[in-house]
């Protein structure tokens, strides 16, 4: 099969490429110069932390530190391209599909990372199922232009019929038999999480997995903004090139499914008190005991049967639930799935964010955030709200992207992803 080439069946085209990767000898360690992806970093504790983890450490290039957008952009480049000279990143040898292992103590996680054909939504081959904020496609398009290179995996979920019970086929047959030879590299995270990868070299080998993905189309999990910047980066280049295909991480979710969780807002201008009194009516308001996991177990309750969420940041947890219909009738767009118009992000931003509290969906309002605790510490702390949500199940969301109808921005964090850092595409390659 030609490795460049279109896929037969209008599916998946995955192809091998020449991963660039750290030198061993040449950093502190392994786990010392990876990163989560660059929109899970806290900022800014959590990118000092990872900056002084190492000197080398991915945080450098993703999220580089300058005063204006243009300076970051061109030191990301300078200091890539300084680490390739000196032996602190090298490409491999040989064009490879990689096999890519996550576990703790709670899950286990493989999948297989290559160059992906990019392809539009309307294609039916890769489907998004949140929207994307502009400004922020703008800035990742600004540092891929000037590095090259793909720095992080997207992280993408399939589904074949394996039920896990029979010998695995396809590409799972590959990766399973992968994952018990001797591992390119293996190192341990301070999250706790055991990562392990390995090289597919053999033209057999890669054939069956091109072969099998060539009949599957994905969703796209994590790397929504990632995935709109390829598009656009494609558009400005010549095909075909190297800009025809984009970084991911392929997920058989019939075999390892993934964990689904929120992401959580934070309202940084409006205070809690000011955000219950807003509601007036409109949704029951009840406060729950403490601490932080218990209101979790609250949310999920409530949750199960109405739209839900908790409001924090003045030292309590409230329990915000019950919306009264007829403002939903009035708020939520009428034109869109049921599945869609009961969503808690369609009604905390059609309803809440847009009609009751009327604040824009702007970064100098709204901040986005992954960790739970972080985002409650941070409401705190400088006295605006935090809106926790309940995750949406991976099934909800698949059966939209497949109707085209896409979710709120930022509606789900489907995990674990994948280390930033392990293997990097360079365009140049």
């Amino acid at each position: 099969m030609n490795t460049a080439g279109h896929s037969d069946d209008g599916g998946l085209d995955l192809i091998p490429f020449r991963g660039v990767r750290y030198v061993p000898e040449r950093v502190g360690s392994l786990a010392a110069v990876t990163s989560p992806p660059y929109d899970v970093v806290v900022r800014p504790d959590g990118l000092l932390h990872l900056e002084s983890a190492d000197p080398h450490n991915i945080v450098r290039l993703i999220l580089p530190q300058a005063t204006t957008p243009a300076a970051r952009n061109q030191q990301a480049a300078d200091t890539l391209h300084s680490w390739l000279a000196e032996g602190i990143l090298a490409p491999d040898h040989q064009a490879s599909l990689y096999v890519y292992e996550q576990q703790d103590s709670d899950i286990l996680q493989r999948g297989v990372i290559g160059a992906l054909r990019l392809s539009e939504a309307a294609d039916g081959i890769v489907l998004p199922h949140e929207g994307v904020m502009p400004h922020v496609v703008e800035d990742r398009a600004a540092l891929m232009r000037a590095t090259s290179a793909n720095l992080e995996p997207l992280l993408l979920t399939y589904r074949s019929d394996d039920d896990g019970e029979d010998a695995p086929q396809g590409a799972m047959a590959v990766i399973e038999r992968t994952a018990r030879r001797e591992p390119l590299l293996s190192t341990t995270t301070e999250d706790g999480f055991h990562h392990r990868l390995w090289a597919v070299t053999d033209p057999a080998e890669i054939a069956e997995i091109r072969t099998d993905l060539a009949h599957h189309q994905a969703l796209i999990a994590d790397g929504h903004h990632r995935w709109a910047t390829n598009l656009r980066l494609r558009a400005e280049h010549p095909s075909p090139s190297a800009w025809d295909y984009g970084l991911v991480l392929l997920v058989d979710t019939a075999r390892y499914p993934l964990r689904v969780r929120a992401i959580h807002r934070y309202l940084h201008r409006l205070p809690v008190a000011d955000a219950l009194a807003a509601l007036g009516d409109s949704f029951r308001i009840r406060t729950v005991e403490g601490p932080l996991d218990h209101a979790l177990e609250a949310l999920a309750q409530a949750a199960s049967k109405d739209n839900a969420f908790i409001l924090a940041g003045d030292g309590a947890f409230h329990l915000v639930d019950h919306p009264a219909a007829e403002l939903l009738a009035r708020t939520v767009p009428a034109d869109r799935p049921e599945a869609w118009r009961t969503l808690d992000a369609t009604v905390l931003h059609a309803t809440l964010l847009d009609h009751v509290w009327q604040i824009p969906d702007t970064p100098d309002h709204i901040a986005y955030i992954h960790d739970t605790e972080a985002t409650v510490e941070k409401a705190e702390r400088d006295g605006g709200t935090a809106v926790l949500m309940h995750p949406v199940r991976e099934e909800v969301v698949r059966d939209l992207a497949r109707q085209g109808v896409t979710m709120p921005r930022k509606s789900t964090s489907f995990g674990p992803k994948p280390a930033t850092g392990l293997v990097l595409r360079d365009l140049a390659v």
